[in-house]
């Protein structure tokens, strides 16, 4: 007697099931929700990474008045939750987000099975939590990107629950579960992997210096620039500081050679054209520097979550792409002498953007893409099988 297996799919009788699961998950269009919010370091890798998802149904999930309510310009559908910060030491407030996590979960959980999502892909941050709870209690792949060399504690405590991570820096493996992580690289804007005009007003051979601090803790950073400027001046150079927004001492120092804006929205020529670039140790700061090949001096944010600003300048310095100084450390005359020393070395400043080529991932949204799709196609081809 012949025996074959029979399957209803869709009011169809089929002969041979495996073959249609391989053409149905060739052709049909997966659904992922995007858990990604709060700063840019987290938002800006997942826009990049989504944009190179083409064939899949994204909606967003994120934090009211954050970031992300104004990025994405009604360009995915957005899902809001309310979550907080974890605390170091045990309190009320603890219990308070301990009870506000498991609220968000079921949150969380409730949109995805309403929205018959096939996984959910995040960045870190408190958002992640929620986000992956609920999906691993949904049977559902969870794909994690960590930017930092050292990750976040949110990241560490919940990866066990991932699917597949992907990594910014190898040595983040280190902390993260084994077997599990892929390195990729950290996206960066678009902008960033193409040419990007810039008009400041300068000679084209003029040797410029950009300093920028972000808005998060450069009061510091910017008055030692300012004290260190005469001395940059004065040979010729030009500077261009972006300051943030939270400088009280904006528009009191005044030179020809001199530049000073509060934000500036054209980061990637900026960094383009730079020739030496001062600036803290975020994660997405030290990818654009590296996409753009750009020599820098770090001075990482000193009350960064468990220093790990350190430990991604760190990186940097041991490739040769940077000089790293830690801020309670780095005096007035140390900045403008190592300063001075890079700028009339050209062949130091082409060493160090050379070592900024070991560092670059131009591909790494792409490569993210292609680990999203591998692992929810995965799963679905077990979970049918």
């Amino acid at each position: 007697m012949l025996f074959y297996n029979r399957l209803n799919y869709c009011g169809v009788i089929v002969t041979n099931p495996s073959n249609l699961i391989n053409q149905t998950h060739i052709h049909q269009t997966y659904k992922l929700l995007i858990a990604a919010s709060g700063t840019g370091g987290h938002v800006f890798p997942a826009i990049a990474t989504a944009q190179k998802l083409n064939n899949y149904q994204i909606e967003w999930l994120g934090v009211p008045d954050r970031m992300e309510t104004q990025l994405l310009q009604n360009k995915y559908p957005l899902h809001t939750i309310k979550v907080g910060g974890f605390q170091k030491k045990l309190s009320l407030e603890t219990l308070r987000v301990g009870l506000g996590l498991i609220r968000s979960v079921f949150q969380v959980r409730k949109i995805l099975q309403e929205g018959k999502f096939h996984g959910v892909f995040t960045t870190g941050g408190y958002i992640s939590a929620p986000a992956i709870l609920a999906a691993k209690s949904l049977g559902l792949p969870v794909i994690l990107h960590e930017s930092n060399a050292l990750p976040g504690k949110v990241a560490r405590l919940f990866t066990p629950f991932c699917t597949q991570i992907g990594i910014g820096f190898p040595v983040a493996s280190q902390h993260l579960p084994a077997g599990k992580t892929v390195m990729v690289g950290t996206p960066v804007r678009e902008a960033f992997l193409s040419p990007q005009p810039l008009d400041l007003d300068m000679p084209a051979d003029a040797l410029l210096i950009v300093v920028t601090g972000g808005s998060q803790g450069a009061v510091a950073l910017n008055q030692l620039v300012r004290q260190s400027l005469p001395a940059w001046l004065e040979p010729g150079a030009w500077v261009f500081h972006q300051t943030g927004t939270s400088d009280p001492d904006i528009n009191t120092f005044h030179h020809p050679h001199y530049r000073e804006v509060t934000l500036y929205d054209n980061m990637a020529g900026l960094l383009q054209r730079a020739n030496l670039v001062i600036a803290r140790a975020g994660a997405s700061t030290l990818t654009e520097l590296a996409i753009s090949h750009t020599p820098s001096i770090l001075i990482p944010y000193p009350f960064a979550a468990e220093n790990h600003q350190a430990l991604n300048a760190e990186v940097f310095e041991e490739v040769g792409a940077a000089v790293m100084f830690e801020q309670k450390n780095l005096t007035v005359d140390q900045l403008q002498n190592t300063v001075l020393d890079l700028i009339n070395n050209p062949t130091k400043l082409g060493k160090m953007r050379d070592a900024t080529i070991k560092l670059a991932v131009p591909d790494s949204a792409e490569q993210i893409a292609n680990l999203i799709q591998q692992t929810i196609s995965n799963s679905l081809g077990k979970s049918v099988g």
